[in-house]
């Protein structure tokens, strides 16, 4: 055994033990990361995960690497190693002239020459990456290639144990009780993972902000070269937030004139250097005002009056959403498939799983109305479907489904239009107020027992067009019906 691949064996005890410890999250994946540069005799280690989107990469532990190379900037998954992405290893030789290298720049100045990445998989599917770097340009072996695969599998399994895979499962299907659970309790991201502490009280305000309506954001992600002499930077500018959903960065400001006017300069200035960037100086009314224009922020009034708090965040609907549309083209490849929907909850989520379907598809609706008391309510169809379905697969989908009762008395009366298949797709399953065991063959989330608001769900004609979707306040709900 020559002395490389005793350095990884060696490596693997140390990994498997670190992985198998009682530390922090954190703590661990730092000190994997240690192992693995020191063994392949990299400069440094990396690991990363994508976000929800999957289109940046998000550094959750390093080893090597300076502070400025780490927050060189948001790591597009997409221009950085791409192929990764495909689940593939993937190696540059000179970062200086592969197109592959997001930042070529920066590793001139960090002295980083190659890079070798392999891909951390979940479920079958790539959530993230493990990187080395080194000094001297390198020709990696298959050796080294399977060695930092290893390890990835390895940092997949201390994830799946640790508290940072309950935020990557919130894409896949959890059992009934974390499901419960995470509707009940929103749970921000590991506080391992953030800032310890932030320059200004108004930056820990916005923090909290972003964090009640679930939108992602990273903490002074980048910081961007200004001014140079002799090829050494001797003035930076380091935004203090970037918002990858919105592609943003922020700066947030005080009312005192003197830093404004600093830091309008330094504005320019950044501008003036990277026109391509999207950035905007904010004191607390711009940033409330900017929220509001996307739907969250105080600033939008009467329709976010009344949110308890929100459950589930338009990045995270999204991403349910094409998981659910991915696997019902899997599922009905050469069938004619017919979506049916009853309005007007299920308008948004229908817009988006359809787009989403890889598949030939018709679009048909159906209206209700309900009549009688509130204890035993009865449906009328108001609106019947356009089209016949007799011989086509249809798929009903629902926005919400609680009771079962009003899907059983639809599903029966598609039943009677003798469709070659009946299935059911909702985005949200309030099972605890079940009356009716209806079968449901695509479940976006599970909720409890609470009355939620947004995404095409309302309550008295209000809520619809909120990007979210939300707890209402308990004491603004009269007693209601259940579908």
């Amino acid at each position: 055994m020559d002395d490389r691949q005793n350095g990884y064996s060696q490596a693997f005890k140390q990994i498997a033990k670190a992985a198998n410890s009682s530390s922090p999250l954190k703590r661990v994946l730092n000190s994997i990361a240690k192992s693995t540069a020191k063994a392949m005799k990299a400069a440094g280690c990396s690991i990363l995960l994508l976000n929800p989107q999957k289109e940046h990469l998000n550094i959750i532990a390093a080893y090597g690497l300076s502070d400025l190379y780490l927050r060189k900037g948001a790591l597009n998954a997409h221009r950085s190693l791409p192929d990764i992405l495909e689940g593939k290893v993937t190696a540059i030789f000179d970062v200086s002239q592969d197109k592959r290298a997001q930042y070529p720049e920066a590793a001139g100045i960090e002295k980083i020459s190659s890079i070798l990445g392999v891909p951390l998989l979940q479920m079958g599917e790539v959530v993230g990456e493990v990187r080395v770097y080194t000094h001297e340009p390198c020709h990696f072996s298959h050796a080294d290639k399977d060695f930092l695969s290893t390890v990835a599998n390895i940092v997949a399994i201390t994830l799946e144990k640790g508290e940072l895979y309950q935020e990557l499962k919130a894409g896949h299907e959890e059992t009934v009780t974390e499901r419960r659970k995470l509707a009940e309790t929103p749970k921000l991201p590991s506080s391992s993972l953030r800032p310890s502490s932030f320059g200004h009280p108004s930056e820990e305000e916005f923090a909290r902000l972003l964090d009640f309506y679930r939108i992602e954001w990273l903490y002074e992600p980048r910081s961007f070269p200004l001014a140079w002499q002799e090829n050494r930077v001797v003035e930076m500018f380091t935004p203090d937030f970037y918002l990858p959903e919105l592609d943003l960065y922020i700066e947030l400001t005080t009312l005192k004139q003197s830093l404004i006017t600093e830091k309008n300069r330094k504005l320019r200035r950044l501008k003036a250097l990277y026109p391509e960037l999207n950035i905007k100086l904010l004191n607390k009314k711009d940033y409330l005002r900017l929220l509001a224009k996307y739907g969250y922020g105080r600033l939008g009034g009467r329709k976010v009056a009344g949110i308890d708090r929100v459950l589930f965040s338009h990045t995270q609907i999204q991403r349910r959403t094409t998981a659910l549309a991915k696997r019902i083209s899997h599922n009905y490849v050469g069938r004619q498939l017919v979506l049916v929907g009853i309005l007007k909850g299920v308008v948004c989520f229908m817009a988006d799983l359809m787009q989403n379907i890889s598949l030939p598809l018709a679009v048909d609706f159906m209206a209700i109305s309900y009549y009688g008391g509130n204890a035993e309510p009865a449906v009328k169809i108001t609106k019947d479907l356009d089209t016949s379905i007799a011989g086509l697969d249809v798929l009903m989908v629902e926005d919400i489904v609680d009771t079962g009762m009003t899907l059983n008395y639809v599903l029966n009366h598609l039943s009677s239009h003798n469709p070659a298949s009946l299935q059911v797709c909702t985005l949200l399953d309030k099972r605890a107020r079940r009356l009716i065991d209806v079968p449901l063959d695509y479940v976006g989330f599970e909720i409890p027992d609470e009355f939620v608001v947004g995404y095409g769900l309302d309550y008295h004609g209000e809520y619809r067009n909120l990007p979210f979707i939300g707890a209402l306040a308990p004491e603004l709900i009269e007693e209601e019906g259940g579908k």
